[in-house]
């Protein structure tokens, strides 16, 4: 198969990962699209007790979650150089390529839909973006930032502007930097998962009130805040309260029931976050137990179990992944190529 040969012919560790997490957020993604919307009663009579674990159909189905992901990859991967002002055009086209397309019939989110619908008036960004949403789908598709080779300080400005151009709220660009923040950690320093949480708890304290100028603008504006490091200090604390929940949370044996009583149902972004690191820690040695785990919840199962695979995909790379999935996924080709280096 063209896909297996293209990840089989990477030898460094960094682009298997890249490649696994990729994929693993796409796998989350598909095994978490039926289950959406159920409770975890109702996915059990469906699924059996330990959730869905085998991709259906062919190609399997994946949602907007990827979907969007691949517009974030392919606007980066089209950057000449990673600035706010060379990158949010590219951006822009790809989100209202993707909210044009026919493809785009996957129950969107209303955040993403409103923001696309404002920027194709052509309206500034820090105009046309819902400024009081804070919903996952600006972490949904932030695993590419994740995967540049950047200094700190761009990842970060990239995975906030990405994220600010449909979701204004401080939590979700906070709740980007992190995810993208994370799967830096697993790919390019080859981090534990369970070390995950502490270190995005240290990330959130050390930026609490840095604002990104040169990226936001004056988003900050949007708020009722009286400086822009008070709107951002706001997204960072409810981040860290969150995270504190999982960190109890993991501190306590597993009883194998929804995350999602823990973290919150994952609707929002910093709790699509926390859901999604309790089912990669919890089965840090079984990537498909970890989507599994994300898709068996009562709250977002897709972008948690989405978010899960990114994670756990960028632990173990492509091999932590049954071997006949990668030419089975939708979009396969494009995640091959997006994972693949290029110049």
């Amino acid at each position: 198969m063209r896909v297996t040969g293209i990840i089989a012919s990477m030898i460094s560790p960094a682009p298997r990962r890249a490649a696994g997490s990729l994929f693993g957020l796409a796998y989350g993604d598909a095994l978490g699209k039926p289950t959406e919307f159920l409770t975890v009663a109702e996915i059990d009579r469906r699924f059996g007790p330990t959730g869905p674990r085998q991709l259906v159909g062919d190609p399997a189905l994946v949602t907007d979650d990827t979907q969007m992901a691949l517009a974030v990859g392919w606007a980066l991967h089209d950057a000449s150089r990673y600035t706010a002002e060379a990158v949010e055009p590219l951006l822009r086209r790809r989100f209202l390529d993707w909210a044009a397309s026919p493809e785009n019939n996957r129950a969107p989110g209303m955040t993403c839909l409103r923001a696309c619908a404002e920027l194709s008036r052509g309206l500034p960004w820090q105009q046309a973006t819902q400024a009081a949403s804070k919903g996952c789908g600006a972490n949904m598709r932030v695993t590419p930032v994740g995967l540049l080779d950047v200094d700190l300080d761009t990842l970060a400005g990239l995975a906030q502007l990405q994220a600010g151009l449909t979701h204004g709220h401080p939590t979700g660009l906070a709740a980007s930097e992190l995810t993208a923040y994370a799967v830096r950690l697993l790919v390019d320093d080859g981090v534990a998962l369970a070390e995950l949480p502490g270190l995005l708890t240290a990330r959130a304290h050390q930026q609490r009130t840095v604002y990104r100028a040169d990226w936001l603008g004056e988003l900050w504006r949007r708020s009722d805040a009286a400086t822009p490091e008070e709107f951002i200090a706001r997204g960072w604390d409810e981040c860290q309260r969150t995270l504190t929940r999982l960190a109890a949370a993991l501190t306590a044996p597993d009883d194998g029931g929804d995350p999602c009583r823990f973290t919150g149902e994952g609707w929002i972004a910093e709790e699509a976050l926390a859901a999604a690191l309790y089912c990669a820690v919890r089965h840090a040695d079984d990537p498909v137990d970890a989507i599994a785990r994300g898709a068996r919840t009562a709250g977002d199962s897709d972008s948690i179990a989405a978010l899960a695979g990114a994670f756990v995909g960028a632990a173990h790379g492509m091999p932590g992944w049954p071997a006949g999935w990668a030419g089975r996924i939708e979009y396969a080709d494009q995640l091959a190529a997006l994972a693949t280096p290029h110049d």
